[in-house]
């Protein structure tokens, strides 16, 4: 059955008069006659039975249907413009759309990735997502998370462990410290992760009335950016903030992580399991998070040994 759709040049003319409020700037964005853009309108109009603007004595103002109307066609439009740029970018194969959380991205991954003769030998496209999603409603290939890997309909292949540890500026506190001290210190909360100090006080067998109190924030780089700015301790993994550690801007105030900690997964649909660049991509990134881990469990090591 043919889909009662109106045509694209009639939604684009659409879109940009609304956008602009006028059809004299629609038509020059669209390289078309002012005439060219009050037709198309006109048909649409016709084609949804409803009018979409009101022609008033200085030029055309948005109904409250087409105020409506106009968004949804935008998102429309938008999306339809990026499926296109991914099906063009996939012309020569060995692409894979990730979705990714951001400092995990930025920190960890783009690093790797950059490295001469060290990548996986695929366009690793990103974009950042902080909570699960369905695929099916996304062009992404594969997403890297770091909690619950049990998304239905797919496959997760374990990368690391945050093992976050307490870090501060060493204006606000010098190290090390006992959990104790710390748990008088001003905490900065990680909103996706609400319960990280109260666990990690737990763990560590202290009681810290004010452990839920606390500037919060989402994201592991503006917990960073807080500590940094001697703001409060934060619960970071440490090879997120390596160039603030190599730096000084923080230091480790001790070495407890705690047990049960989140872990970083990639997620792959079940669809997708057997694709050659997503396997290509999957043994890359595992052999990277493998070597990283065996690096970071060797500096722990050397640094319990007696001098």
């Amino acid at each position: 059955m043919r889909k009662r759709l109106p045509s694209t040049t009639a939604l684009q003319a659409f879109e940009a008069a609304a956008r602009h409020q006028s059809f004299t700037l629609a038509a020059q964005e669209l390289s078309l006659t002012q005439g060219a853009v009050c037709r198309q309108i006109a048909t649409l109009e016709t084609f949804v039975g409803v009018a979409l603007f009101d022609r008033v004595r200085r030029g055309v103002r948005l109904t409250d249907a087409g105020e409506r109307y106009a968004r949804l066609v935008g998102r429309q439009l938008d999306a339809i413009e990026r499926d296109t740029l991914a099906i063009m970018a996939h012309q020569g194969g060995g692409v894979v759309e990730l979705a990714v959380v951001p400092t995990f991205a930025t920190r960890w991954l783009l690093p790797r990735l950059a490295q001469p003769g060290g990548g996986p030998g695929l366009q690793v496209n990103m974009a950042t997502r902080t909570r699960p999603f369905l695929f099916d409603d996304t062009e992404f290939d594969a997403a890297i998370y770091s909690g619950d890997p049990g998304w239905p309909g797919t496959q997760a292949y374990f990368l690391m462990r945050e093992n976050p540890v307490p870090v501060c500026s060493p204006r606000l506190a010098p190290g090390p410290l006992d959990a104790a001290v710390i748990a008088g210190l001003p905490l900065l909360q990680q909103s996706t992760r609400p319960a990280a100090w109260r666990d990690w006080f737990a763990s560590a067998g202290v009681a810290a009335p004010a452990d839920m109190a606390g500037i919060r924030l989402e994201l592991f780089s503006m917990l960073s950016q807080a500590a940094s700015d001697g703001l409060g301790v934060a619960l970071i993994p440490p090879f997120l903030i390596r160039q603030e550690l190599d730096r000084g801007d923080l230091h480790v105030l001790n070495p407890h992580s705690g047990p049960g900690q989140r872990a970083f997964h990639l997620i792959v649909p079940e669809r997708k399991i057997g694709l050659p660049t997503l396997v290509q991509f999957r043994d890359w990134l595992m052999a990277q998070a493998g070597a990283d881990q065996a690096t970071s469990l060797e500096a722990e090591v050397l640094q319990t040994q007696p001098s």
